[in-house]
């Protein structure tokens, strides 16, 4: 199974347009979304080509292939407006024999690990800055921010294939990093 994560998408129809293409050229069996899907938010730029509306439609294209956790940015409201469940705070996925902590990160998040889960993997968005990381005793992994990235990253997401996190820049896939995460946990 192949996975492409994003998060931070924050309303820009435009870059949301760009995952739908990654999304289409990756072959992804599904998508993880990691939170701020709609609004910007009071402390970012407005993103190019705001406009959440069509963002909300071309993610409801994608419905039946959607996990999604909830951002800081999302709320009641947008659920409303979603075709696709998106008010929890994590997940916890099995994909390639790992267990995959996902969270947006402004909750749970390497500086505030959950307490009452173990996991391979921890992938969050939330700082705008994509990360590939192992941290003794799980990965970190970011897919950065599709439209608003932050301390020189690029509009990027990321994939998971047989282990191997690749993190990708969103106008065309070139491969920006990767990792090989293994079994952590017993």
């Amino acid at each position: 199974m192949k996975l492409l994560i994003a998060s931070d998408i924050h309303g820009s129809a435009e870059h949301c347009g760009q995952l739908l293409a990654a999304w289409e050229r990756e072959g992804a069996d599904r998508l993880l979304l990691l939170g701020d899907l709609l609004y910007h938010g009071p402390r970012n730029h407005l993103p190019g080509d705001y406009d959440t509306k069509r963002t909300m439609e071309i993610l409801n294209s994608l419905k039946d292939r959607i996990t999604a956790v909830r951002g800081n940015c999302d709320s009641e409201v947008d659920q409303m407006v979603l075709s696709f469940p998106l008010m929890n705070t994590y997940e916890v996925i099995e994909a390639d024999g790992l267990l995959l902590f996902a969270t947006h990160g402004h909750v749970y998040s390497p500086a505030s690990p959950p307490p009452f889960v173990r996991f391979d993997v921890m992938l969050n968005g939330h700082t705008h800055i994509s990360a590939l990381k192992d941290m003794g005793e799980y990965y970190y992994m970011n897919p950065g921010s599709t439209s608003i990235p932050k301390g020189g990253t690029q509009h990027s997401y990321m994939t998971l294939e047989n282990g191997l996190f690749t993190l990708k820049r969103l106008a065309d896939g070139a491969d920006l990093g990767s990792m090989k995460a293994e079994k952590k946990m017993p």
